[in-house]
């Protein structure tokens, strides 16, 4: 089993500095997570290649 790692990045829709725990053992995901500032819902897609971070999308999601 995979240790889950602390990722910080910017919330597309507030600017603040958040966290999110991410999971290396799925190579390519993509989920929905509310900021924990701001509340807004932000689509979050983490690549994984080797358990090791490739890529990482963090966007706002047009109503």
């Amino acid at each position: 089993m995979s240790a889950m790692f602390e990722h910080f990045f910017q919330c597309p829709y507030c600017w603040e500095e958040i966290s999110m725990l991410l999971d290396p053992s799925v190579s390519y995901q993509v989920y929905v997570e509310d900021c924990e500032v701001c509340c807004n819902p932000i689509e979050i897609r983490p690549g994984f290649e080797e358990q090791e971070l490739i890529t990482f999308e963090a966007l706002s999601i047009e109503q």
